[in-house]
């Protein structure tokens, strides 16, 4: 056997071990999810553990209910308020901005992303959260408080800022560059010929925007949402500080509530026994979430035959 089938063989071993290494890597966290969650599934049942709102220490009782609602609430939320703001980001980048500064906002937006989570949190706690609780807040309430029904869900209960909306907005700005950048990449892709045809036939840019860029991304859009989606979904930090990690009924847009991660980041050195076998199932519910969410993402962003 020659030199060259030898190296052949070895960097062919060597690429499928590195490829097998991270499928057992998975694998291994998910049985050690499983073996860990397994006190709390056996004592609770997964469903009702899912289903379940209590989250009692003095009772041994536990549920995912209200942070699993807490994650979706405030994933919402965010994506809500930032999908506007990439889109319109990204527009702006690829058919308005001049030339001479597409290179600074586009490192400013790749910068946002590098950002450290923590320091979001930091932000998020000592500046968002004032601001709001000052200024956003009471705007909100006299404007919507008076609805029935549904007006003391915009009334500000809690002091301090510190609630699920402060939560959702720093999540929001912490994947507006995940979802500008790929709408930006996206609408880069589109051929000229494209949108060249629709100015000769006298669209104008937002109708270009509209009717042609738009239709023709769609689906790398969604997958992007769906991928920034799954960022805000598994946040830890910068969720931790500012949500307040209340075990309690949502009873206010601002009030303290829980999500997922931030139940797992708070309660995690103190528990022990089934707090500590349910905060791992917990982990294995959002993990689960998660690989649903970017398969998800996969299948929409599969090259089309």
């Amino acid at each position: 056997m020659n030199t060259a089938k030898v190296i052949n063989i070895i960097f062919k071993g060597f690429t499928a071990l590195a490829a097998l290494s991270v499928i057992a890597l998975i694998g291994g966290m998910l049985v050690a999810l499983f073996y860990e969650a397994w006190p709390a599934i056996d004592n609770f049942g997964l469903f009702k553990f899912i289903f379940s709102a209590r989250w009692d220490y003095a009772g041994d009782l536990y549920g995912a209910l209200r942070p699993l609602a807490g994650t979706v609430i405030s994933t919402s939320i965010a994506l809500i308020a930032a999908v506007p703001v990439a889109l319109g980001t990204a527009i702006f980048l690829t058919e308005l901005c001049p030339h001479k500064l597409r290179g600074m906002i586009g490192t400013a937006i790749e910068l946002l992303a590098a950002i450290p989570s923590i320091i979001y949190g930091m932000w998020g706690l000592f500046v968002l959260a004032p601001f709001l609780e000052r200024y956003f807040q009471p705007l909100v309430g006299a404007s919507l408080g008076s609805l029935p029904l549904i007006g003391s869900f915009f009334q500000s209960k809690y002091a301090g800022g510190v609630n699920i909306f402060t939560a959702s907005m720093v999540l929001a700005v912490m994947i507006v560059p995940f979802i500008a950048s790929i709408a930006r990449d996206a609408f880069n892709q589109t051929p000229p010929i494209l949108k060249e045809s629709a100015y000769a036939l006298g669209a104008t840019r937002w109708e270009t925007m509209a009717q042609v860029v738009m239709p023709f991304t769609k689906s790398a859009l969604a997958g992007g949402i769906i991928i920034a989606m799954g960022r805000a979904l598994g946040e830890t930090m910068a969720v931790a500080y500012v949500i307040g990690n209340r075990h309690a009924a949502l009873d206010s847009l601002f009030a303290p509530y829980a999500t997922i991660t931030s139940v797992m980041a708070n309660e995690f050195n103190e528990a022990a026994g089934l707090q500590m076998s349910s905060l791992f199932t917990l982990a294995l519910v959002l993990l689960t979430a998660n690989f649903l969410v970017l398969s998800l993402a996969k299948y929409i962003l599969r090259p089309k035959s």
